[in-house]
């Protein structure tokens, strides 16, 4: 028996503890979800931008708000760190924000919402009164098994929630929409240019480009603003005030080179990322030269897929670490690089790339120096 095979097997076990300290903290705390508005995010991508979004406005010109997300807890006017690689913290703590936030007269509270949270009950006890999905894809399918179970745990959110609000333009849309009206249970949608309970182009008050990717977030909380009865002009008004969260397609130079940095760590991510920099480039001259590894211990069934668009989009791949944990290094890149030779990718040890290189893959192990490397090609085209 595999260890992956091994923690499958164990899992029920997991949950069921899970669950038992979930009874615990909310019985201990006194519920404290019932004393305040709950907003739930779910989805593969896209989830703490629209998190992050929702809570500004909320705080920000509606009344205090605490939030939940993958970068931090804003909780009670403090930050919290909840921890590397967490998304959706321990029932424990969940319950213990929340009756902090309770505690200090919130009125609001949005949740990130991951599927292995779900999956394993640390959302017990806490009734939303609104939850969005943002996008559904193939991802932790060595967790969950096939894309239907993925969805299934998504649905956990929705089924929890007063308000129910899915994503009428993603694949997700038509298996959510079964399973809720097979349950005689009303939801809303929203579209970019479907017809839909939401419509609303976020560029057109900005006056700037906005991705399709981040419209589509930004949709998904204005819809949200909107089920919770926020006033347009004061949604525009936060939209124009609002911040991208750092590492969120982060532009941190833009001379005679664009250095962006992002936290896409999904196949879905990387096409919507990558076609996003295409635009960017201003001639054909022009290169993309994508920095990127994969989390060990995590999804080894994305890592050929993240590669397969990485060469299908960039004209220079650097492989690197991305905390490796205890997982063999080497195995993580020859997983990513399988995806790479599909799109017929040279390798070139790295000291052999030139200004002139394109459709190769280099390895640099040290992440330091993988980014280091990037910018002295970069700079060599100029």
């Amino acid at each position: 028996m595999t260890f992956e095979q091994f923690k499958r097997k164990i899992q029920p076990l997991i949950n069921i503890f899970h669950l038992s300290k979930a009874i615990f903290a909310s019985v201990f705390y006194g519920f404290p979800s019932k004393k305040l508005i709950l907003v739930g995010i779910t989805g593969t991508d896209g989830k703490t931008t629209t998190t992050h979004l929702i809570y500004h406005i909320l705080s920000k010109y509606i009344g205090k708000a605490s939030m939940i997300s993958s970068i931090h807890a804003s909780v009670a006017g403090k930050t919290i760190e909840t921890g590397a690689h967490v998304t959706t913290p321990d029932a424990i703590d969940i319950q213990n924000y929340l009756n902090k936030s309770a505690r200090n007269n919130d009125r609001f509270f949005v949740i990130e919402c991951t599927s292995h949270a779900l999956n394993q009950n640390r959302l017990w006890g806490i009734k939303f009164n609104v939850a969005v999905v943002t996008n559904i894809t193939e991802e932790h399918l060595d967790y969950h098994l096939s894309y239907i179970r993925y969805v299934n745990e998504k649905l956990k959110l929705l089924l929890n929630s007063k308000n129910i609000i899915i994503n009428k333009d993603d694949k997700s849309y038509n298996l959510l929409s079964k399973k809720l009206k097979d349950k005689n249970i009303n939801f809303q949608t929203y579209s970019l240019d479907k017809k839909s309970s939401f419509n609303f182009d976020a560029s057109k008050i900005l006056n700037i480009r906005i991705s399709k990717f981040n419209t589509q977030n930004y949709l998904a909380a204005y819809s949200v603003l909107k089920t919770l009865k926020i006033p347009v002009n004061i949604i525009e008004k936060g939209l124009k005030s609002f911040q991208i969260p750092q590492g969120r397609m982060e532009t941190i130079y833009d001379k005679d080179f664009k250095v962006i940095i992002d936290f896409a760590h999904t196949p879905n991510s990387f096409k919507n990322i990558l076609i996003e920099t295409k635009t960017f480039i201003k001639s054909d001259k022009g290169r993309i030269i994508h920095v990127f590894g994969s989390a060990g211990l995590r999804d080894y069934l994305k890592r050929p897929l993240m590669g397969e668009f990485s060469s299908s989009y960039a004209d220079l791949i650097i492989v690197t670490e991305e905390d490796y944990r205890t997982e063999d290094l080497n195995k993580i890149n020859r997983d990513i690089i399988s995806g790479i030779k599909k799109n017929k990718f040279e390798y070139k040890k790295p000291m052999d790339l030139t200004k002139n290189s394109t459709k190769v893959f280099t390895i640099i192990t040290d992440r330091e120096s993988a980014i280091k490397s990037a910018i002295n090609i970069a700079k060599k085209t100029n």
